[in-house]
C-alpha cells in the first residue's frame, strides 16, 4: 500500500483497505455523516469504507461513508464517490460516474 501527502482518514465508522492499494495526495476518506432528519442532525451516523486490492485513488478523491470500491478499480482524480464502485472499473467526476470498464 502507498499513502501519499495530505490525506484525511475519519475512520470512527471503520476503514479496510486492501493490499496493493495506491491512495493519491489529499484524499479523504469520511465514515461518520449527520442524520437526514433535522431533529436528529446533531447525532452521528457511521457506516465502513471497503477498499479492495490493487484500487488505485487519485488526488484529491474523497470517498463518502458506506462506499465499497472492487478490486482492481482506478478513481479519478478529484472523484466524490458517494456510490459503490465495481470491481475494475473507471470512475470520475462529481459524483463519481462509471467512465468505462478495465
Amino acid at each position: 500500500m502507498f499513502i501519499n501527502a495530505g490525506c484525511q482518514f475519519q475512520d470512527q465508522g471503520g476503514i479496510e483497505i486492501g493490499d496493493d492499494v495506491l491512495i493519491g495526495p489529499q484524499t479523504i476518506i469520511a465514515t461518520l455523516n449527520h442524520d437526514p432528519n433535522p431533529e436528529k442532525r446533531g447525532g452521528m451516523i457511521p457506516k465502513p469504507v471497503k477498499i479492495g486490492n490493487k484500487v488505485w485513488l487519485g488526488a484529491r478523491v474523497t470517498i463518502c461513508p458506506g462506499v465499497t470500491i472492487g478490486e482492481g478499480a482506478i478513481v479519478g482524480a478529484g472523484a466524490v464517490v458517494t456510490k459503490d464502485v465495481p470491481p475494475r472499473t473507471v470512475v470520475a467526476g462529481v459524483p463519481a460516474r462509471t467512465i468505462k470498464e478495465l
